[in-house]
């Protein structure tokens, strides 16, 4: 009956959207009536109001919908939601004060010499417009209304034409700042916890271990990083978009000619191009950059844009009057300003003025911020006034963002519906039991999303099919695929469906303000090869992630809270490029290592002599470490070709007997609640004990198929895995010890002149102890113990402080006694200097050489951060997707 009821679901949803009923009511409204429908024919026919639920009941299912209500709404001030109204408001503004139109037209003279130049502008200003709005149909709209005319008037083939402006209006689907983007990036990241818990019980049942290596997780995903993921497929689309239209020029000239305009390359269109081009493409820097940069948060960057938005409008609306440029002028010289303080004083910090500079500091940046203000609220009360401008602005940005947020809140119930009757896990089983692994999952999964972009809005689609499909994706650890790259894909699949005949999005818009001149079928022809593009696009990304996850990982590795190099996710590429230094410098490295051996430290403390002999010991025995790295990966790449077809056959009979174990977990629950006094009837007892038998008969049959010699090849396969494994943990380890020696030693001579400035404070003690009552003179001592462990390697100076404060501390204290105690103190700083500074002069300069050869391969796990050529690197390392299954 679960069944019946989620069919009832999607037909009720399903007639509600066709009948035109608003989104935000059809989605929580299905979901209310079914779930009300379920239990009150439970209550009716079963006599229990959850017997037609997969588990729980109506009360617990309409409490999370609630749940899912108050939580959207109480954390509407997550980075991921609140950057909406914002990126929204920046694409209004620049819309309705006529910049959008101004770039078409502009980029429209400047490249119409060149064959098929309307259309290669056309393309250039929808990939502006995307970078500003994140709009499609406003974008479709404006391109229509300005471009369409001026390609038809040119002789432009009306297909070419149409086709061209509604594929470059559903740019904003994908390049940055996209709607599109962050609301996926928000329902990604709920996907990715759900899909860490699949796969750690994943890796308990298969491997019997409790816990997962955390290399193998499912790393989350934000905003920010899905602009940067998405930012070169948007290029690449972009691209493949112009070189058809240029070649389609060049073969058929008559259907995109070249537009030649008297007048056009002069001083004074030069000019306008300027004027028109760099103000919008300083925004898109200012706001890319600074999340690229990881200098703003998405929703800070998306208030630059707003800003500046509203600062362009404000000249743009008052074009060819006196005075037009005056706000963005003040505020270009503001921000010049302030980055010149940054430059020359450096940051500004009230609370940490201690200079006359800082005092200079802070007084030119709290004139160049009043300046930005003026320019701001100057702009503002240009927009307010000129046309009503920024009312209709926000009007349109409160309506644009609500719709975003009440279809949010209305899918949370509805999705809360679907998992009530075993949707979720019904989607699960499907896609699990498909022939063909993830690549079979992902490829249906990405045919349905582009079925519903027909029917449905890229909000519905992102908030409905998303949360139920990508944990079971992004838990599959044969492709281990990223949350970013998952979610651009699915991005690329909306834009596409929203081209696609005969209910593409982009072609209604198109039709709303084409003149009837144009007809609804050239405008079919027009977007399939811009959809064969798309499907090109969607095949580039597909096949090389490294053009989605490079940039997030980039970013990641440069920044300043950059992991350090001991996280277990960097290891397997750090080792890869380690390895390859290894098998290029090897020689060098074994040199640097004998020549420091060679150095003389018989003066150096016994324990720190025997702690660097070992780490040259230590250091030695890397290079034959790591190649037993490779031969162990060596030898599990040959065994696993062929136990990877029986892995797979034998996990698939364990999943789906581990399903029947669930069912019948559920169906003796029943069993157990059945009889008098009981939840259930004794009738519903017995049908559900007669299926729990027909399910074990099943459990087992499917457990009969698995091979007999499943256990010994595991078992071979498993010992293998742990040699390699093995020898990972111990390269680890020993490149560990290897370097911790230098490590100490460059922190004990770095000490040397702190451990001289003891000197006077322990002379001053010895004079102070027997001017002392004894628990003052133990105080005295104590912070002198302290100040002098501070620095490294001085416990042979302590040693006499420790005796000393013992003294006095004791029943008998005698100041005498804990001089003699505090002069032995000094008698070992003289001889702990002598060492200090001959080592300093002497083997410092010599142990630099060995530092120098091994820090960025034996010493590389110990250091703070990753080097930038190597954090580039390992970005691109990271960047593939890594089979892990037969872990698992």
């Amino acid at each position: 009956m679960e069944l019946f009821f989620l069919f009832l679901l999607v037909v009720l949803m399903a007639f509600a959207l066709g009948s035109g009923f608003p989104v935000a009511f059809a989605l929580p409204g299905s979901a209310i009536l079914t779930i009300g429908i379920a239990a009150g024919s439970g209550y009716l026919f079963a006599g229990d109001p959850a017997a037609y639920f997969a588990h729980g009941g109506a009360g617990q299912w309409l409490s999370a919908g609630v749940t899912n209500f108050r939580g959207i709404y109480w954390e509407a001030e997550r980075d991921t939601l609140i950057a909406i109204p914002l990126f929204v408001f920046m694409g209004i503004m620049l819309q309705r004060s006529k910049i959008a139109e101004d770039l078409l037209v502009t980029m429209a003279r400047l490249f119409g010499p060149v064959p098929g130049g309307l259309g290669i502008s056309v393309v250039f200003v929808g990939a502006l417009l995307a970078a500003t709005t994140g709009i499609v149909g406003a974008t479709v709209v404006a391109m229509g209304l300005i471009s369409l005319p001026a390609m038809l008037r040119n002789n432009y083939s009306v297909p070419l034409a149409t086709g061209t402006i509604a594929a470059s209006g559903t740019l904003g689907q994908i390049i940055p700042p996209s709607i599109v983007l962050i609301i996926l990036a928000d329902q990604l990241a709920s996907a990715v916890d759900q899909a860490g818990s699949l796969r750690q019980a994943l890796y308990k049942d298969s491997t019997g271990e409790l816990s997962m290596p955390s290399d193998f997780s499912v790393v989350s995903t934000s905003a920010g990083e899905m602009f940067l993921g998405a930012f070169l497929p948007g290029l690449v689309l972009v691209g493949l978009y112009m070189l058809f239209i240029l070649g389609f020029a060049l073969l058929n000239p008559k259907a995109a000619p070249a537009v030649h305009e008297e007048g056009t390359f002069t001083r004074k269109f030069a000019g306008k191009v300027v004027i028109t081009l760099v103000p919008p493409l300083a925004l898109i820097f200012l706001v890319l950059g600074s999340i690229i940069a990881g200098i703003a948060t998405v929703n800070q960057a998306g208030a630059i844009g707003a800003v500046g938005a509203m600062i362009m409008a404000g000249y743009r609306l008052r074009e060819g009057k006196k005075g037009a440029y005056s706000p963005a002028i003040l505020a270009v010289i503001a921000l010049l300003g302030l980055a010149m303080v940054i430059s020359f004083i450096g940051a500004v910090n009230i609370k940490l003025i201690t200079s006359s500079q800082d005092v200079l500091g802070l007084v030119l940046a709290l004139i160049a911020v009043s300046l930005l203000l003026i320019a701001i609220f100057w702009s503002g009360w240009r927009t307010l006034q000129l046309e009503n401008t920024l009312r209709g602005v926000m009007v349109e940005t409160a309506k644009t963002t609500s719709l975003v947020f009440i279809i949010l809140l209305g899918a949370a119930m509805l999705t809360s519906a679907f998992r009530a009757f075993g949707g979720e896990e019904l989607v699960k089983d499907f896609l699990q039991g498909l022939p063909g692994g993830f690549w079979a999952q992902f490829l249906i999964v990405m045919l349905v999303i582009f079925i519903l972009g027909f029917f449905l809005d890229f909000i519905e689609i992102a908030v409905v099919v998303v949360p139920i499909v990508a944990p079971i994706l992004l838990a599959d650890p044969s492709a281990n695929v990223t949350a970013v790259w998952l979610g651009v894909m699915i991005g690329l699949n909306i834009q596409t469906s929203f081209l696609t005949p005969p209910f593409g999005f982009a072609l209604f818009y198109l039709r709303g303000v084409a003149p009837a001149v144009v007809k609804t079928l050239d405008m079919y022809k027009g977007v399939i090869a811009f959809i064969c593009l798309q499907l090109l696009a969607l095949g580039i990304v597909g096949l090389y992630p490294q053009l989605v996850n490079y940039l997030p990982n980039r970013s990641t590795l440069l920044s300043e809270t950059a992991p350090p190099p001991k996280n277990p996710r960097l290891q397997y590429c750090m080792e890869r490029l380690v390895n390859e230094d290894f098998q290029q410098n090897g020689s060098s490295i074994l040199t640097a290592i004998q020549n420091a051996e060679s150095i003389d430290m018989s003066y150096l403390p016994e324990d720190l002599q025997e702690d660097l002999s070992e780490g040259f010991a230590k250091a030695k025995e890397a290079i034959p470490l790591m190649q037993a790295i490779k031969d162990a990966e060596s030898q599990v790449a040959l065994a696993s070709g062929d136990y990877r077809p029986m892995h797979i056959q034998v996990r698939a009979l364990e999943r789906d007997a581990r399903r029947i174990d669930e069912r019948i977990e559920e169906l003796q629950v029943i069993v157990d609640r059945s009889g008098e006094g009981g939840v259930y009837s004794p009738e519903q007892g017995e049908r559900a004990q007669a299926r729990i038998k027909a399910l074990q008969e099943e459990h087992d049959a499917l457990l009969a198929e698995i091979p007999e010699t499943w256990e010994d090849v595991y078992g071979e396969f498993s010992q293998i895995q742990k040699a390699e494994n093995t020898a990972r943990l111990t390269y680890r380890r020993t490149v560990d010890q290897a370097y911790e020696p230098m490590l100490e030693l460059n922190a004990i001579l770095a000490d040397a002149e702190a451990v001289a400035a003891f000197k006077p404070e322990l002379e001053a003690l010895k004079q102070e102890v027997p001017q002392l009552e004894p628990d003052a003179a133990v105080e005295a001592i104590a912070a002198m113990r302290s100040k002098v462990g501070s620095a490294e390697g001085t416990s042979d100076i302590r040693e006499g402080l420790t005796e000393a404060r013992k003294i006095m501390r004791s029943r008998e204290p005698n100041a005498e006694a804990a001089v003699e105690e505090i002069n032995k103190s000094l008698a070992a700083l003289d001889a702990d200097l002598a060492w200090r500074q001959k080592a300093a002069s002497e083997i410092l300069p010599q142990i630099a050489e060995y530092d120098a050869a091994i820090v960025n391969n034996i010493g590389l796990r110990q250091q703070s951060r990753l080097p930038n050529d190597m954090a580039l690197d390992v970005a691109a390392c990271l960047s593939d997707h890594r089979d892990i299954s037969l872990s698992f």
